[in-house]
């Protein structure tokens, strides 16, 4: 069994929760840094529910409050996670926001929002992880953020959602070349198709959208594969969930999708 430690941020629900469950198979201990602690009424899980699904699963749980917008919060939260398990092995960048709206229908608040948790968020977790992650012996970030499209249809679309989400994929290219003499993995992992998380059936269209997606377990397995490459040598790609597992012999992705008879819809950015 491993004695890891994984540091997930937004790990109450969906594929953040997914990723700690399938890293808590093998026994990981996980910090659930996220903001959750009370049941939402559109929104399933808090940290706390979480951590007892993570414990049954065979890991060792550690539910922070985290808002990923406070830097004390932030800091305090990395040193926790320290101080309770010797340590941190992997951090996994999740915490996202989105809002798919055109540039005058973007309130600036939400376009704030989005910037202040996914890029920001993501450097400053990043930022308070590297010292320890120096320290592991196989250290790596994982971002859930896209190859960075240049189609101008993405930009067109949903301009400060894009801008945002293409941060967090700059912060994997720079983190990979600045950490690359420290053994530090830095990698992107981003889905095929849509995820039947409550973001995209809250957001996009309901259950129209979470019959042609696939489940988060697909990006669970993915990441796991990722996660245990030597970081010495895998550093700077931006993963695609079908195709990590189909470079390790999986064919068969009929059990990942939430509706196998239905065509399954792309993500954006692919």
């Amino acid at each position: 069994m491993s004695k890891k430690t994984a540091f997930i941020t937004g790990s109450s629900r969906g594929i953040g929760k997914a990723i700690a469950l399938r890293l808590a198979k093998e026994g990981y201990n996980i910090t659930v840094a996220a903001k959750t602690t009370e049941p939402h009424p559109n929104l399933e899980g808090t940290i706390y529910t979480a951590a007892e699904e993570i414990e049954k699963a065979g890991g060792k749980a550690l539910p922070i409050v985290v808002d990923i917008r406070n830097e004390e919060n932030v800091k305090s939260a990395v040193q926790h996670s320290v101080d309770k398990f010797g340590g941190i092995d992997i951090l996994v960048n999740n915490a996202s926001a989105i809002s798919l709206t055109m540039i005058e229908e973007t309130e600036m608040k939400r376009y704030d929002l989005m910037h202040d948790i996914n890029v920001r968020g993501t450097f400053m977790a990043s930022k308070y992880c590297i010292p320890h992650l120096k320290n592991s012996e196989n250290g790596h970030i994982l971002t859930l953020s896209p190859p960075m499209n240049m189609d101008p249809k993405w930009f067109g679309s949903h301009l400060a959602y894009t801008m945002s989400k293409y941060g967090m994929s700059m912060t994997v290219i720079g983190q990979s070349n600045q950490l690359k003499n420290h053994g530090i993995a830095s990698n992107a992992l981003w889905p095929k198709t849509t995820i039947a998380t409550a973001a995209i059936k809250n957001l996009l269209g309901g259950d129209s959208i979470v019959k042609v997606s696939r489940k988060p377990e697909i990006m669970a397995d993915a990441a796991f594969e990722i996660l245990h490459m030597d970081a010495s040598k895998v550093t700077g790609n931006f993963f695609i969930d079908e195709y990590v597992l189909r470079d390790v012999g999986i064919t068969d992705f009929d059990h990942y999708a939430v509706d196998p008879s239905m065509s399954l819809m792309k993500d954006l950015f692919i």
